[in-house]
């Protein structure tokens, strides 16, 4: 049996697990799993948002921070589509990790979803994903109204 701890970083896990037996008086068995999960890396924000108006300029930064337990290099870097965004990675100033800078491409109104695979060197997790999503607004411009104060 194997069970999935993705998302589940520096948090607590809770299974339940019925096994099923030929016993007759107790065919069904339930098994509780709950553990802490930790951290293989800081990372934030976890999801990459990108909201904003055509024509302007839209980004945002990750920080990227491995845990002294687990420590990794980023030996690579692909989008999952790469159309919508562009990315940048590089070292933090101080040296301690990672700081993954995602820019906006799109030029219309819309939305789209994509996600950004960091390559790790490390034998305990290979891969970490960034989920990216945009949302892009046709830009109004504002209308002056003029309010005149009239006596009632």
């Amino acid at each position: 049996m194997k069970v999935s701890t993705r998302g589940y970083g520096g948090r607590k896990l809770h299974k339940i697990i019925t096994v099923l037996t030929s016993d007759q008086k107790r065919s069904g068995q339930k098994l509780y799993i709950s553990g802490l999960v930790e951290e293989f890396a800081i990372i934030n924000p976890k999801v990459v948002r990108l909201m904003g108006s055509v024509g302007k300029p839209i980004q945002t930064s990750i920080k990227i921070i491995p845990m002294d337990k687990y420590p990794f290099a980023i030996v690579g870097v692909r989008a999952r589509r790469g159309i919508n965004i562009e990315y940048d990675l590089r070292t933090s100033a101080n040296g301690a990790g990672y700081v993954l800078k995602v820019s906006n491409r799109k030029k219309t109104k819309g939305r789209y979803a994509d996600s950004i695979r960091l390559i790790t060197d490390s034998n305990i997790k290979r891969e970490i994903n960034i989920y990216v999503y945009g949302h892009i607004s046709q830009e109004f411009p504002i209308e002056k109204k003029i309010i005149q104060n009239k006596p009632l």
